[in-house]
């Protein structure tokens, strides 16, 4: 019988196989995902008083807008659609704007191809709209923060005669300054905007029952539970002592819960696991890939007789 693997992660979203569960599959393993995070938006309504002003700047200037919007992430495209959705409820959104006025004239900059087709499919949900993007530029030659700063510096050189310097962000609230302080140092400005955050899974416990008697029931069964991130580690925890015997620094700690031995997908949530929550990791991954992770397991499992 296979062993089962855990991975404390969300599988992949883009329709294909997942590369971490296809990897264990491929060696004999039986794995299973479960999502320890999810993400929540954050602050609508203050979104909502954004897209309303159509690309203007807040202020008695009419004539003030906004050089661009930024997006660097899906999260931040389904806050936007969630508003414009809402606002086309309103007899006010429904056709053109009375005085011209319209999100079209302003560029969004996506980070990747993943973002630039997320922004795209808003404008075809709502072709109509005022509060719509249309002008998306970056994606698949911005795939990184730092790419896409350098990307609008040079886009907003090329049109000196475009009107502002202010940039409205998209954020979550887990934000790297790479992208700001390069435009900053670019002279341009940025009014950031808070749309959404990430935090523990309200339904993980649930989720990981029905994981557990879909896949294997019996709780002699053995498995290994993998840690991608120490936020995740502390999050989830209680909820794994709850139905498995992890092992511990501190010793043994036989019960008739599922027996578990640990991974880490790295140095850094290894030594969060060991010092922060006294668990025995038997598997550090050499690499951060879904390779390495199998194979550091499997090796274990050859080298100790398994």
């Amino acid at each position: 019988m296979p062993t089962n693997v855990l991975l404390l992660r969300s599988p992949s979203e883009d329709g294909g196989p997942d590369k971490y569960e296809e990897a264990f599959r491929a060696r004999g393993f039986r794995p299973v995902s479960v999502p320890v995070l999810e993400t929540v938006h954050r602050n609508l309504d203050k979104l909502a008083e954004v897209v309303r002003r159509r690309g203007r700047l807040p202020g008695d200037d009419a004539d003030a807008r906004y050089a661009g919007v930024i997006v660097t992430s899906g999260r931040a495209c389904e806050a936007w659609q969630t508003v414009v959705h809402d606002l086309s409820k309103e007899s006010s959104s429904s056709g053109d704007a009375e005085d011209g006025q319209t999100w079209a004239a302003v560029p969004f900059y996506a980070v990747g191809a993943a973002t630039a087709t997320a922004l795209s499919s808003i404008g075809s949900a709502y072709p109509s709209s005022p509060h719509a993007p249309h002008d998306i530029r970056g994606g698949a030659e911005s795939g990184t923060a730092e790419k896409l700063a350098h990307f609008i510096l040079a886009d907003l050189a090329r049109s000196p005669t475009r009107h502002g310097k202010t940039l409205l962000y998209l954020t979550g609230d887990k934000n790297r300054d790479t992208l700001p302080r390069i435009l900053s140092e670019g002279g341009l400005e940025l009014e950031s905007l808070q749309v959404y955050a990430t935090q523990g899974s309200s339904t993980f416990d649930a989720d990981l029952q029905d994981r557990l008697r879909e896949t294997a029931p019996d709780p002699a069964e053995q498995w290994w539970i993998v840690y991608f991130a120490p936020s995740a580690a502390k999050s989830v925890s209680p909820t794994i002592d709850k139905y498995f015997d992890s092992p511990r620094t501190d010793g043994p700690s036989p019960s008739a819960k599922r027996r578990a031995r640990i991974a880490a997908i790295g140095p850094t949530t290894s030594t969060f696991l060991r010092e922060e929550l006294d668990m025995e990791v038997a598997v550090v991954a050499e690499k951060p890939t879904p390779e390495s992770l199998s194979e550091g397991i499997a090796d274990w499992e050859r080298n100790h007789g398994q």
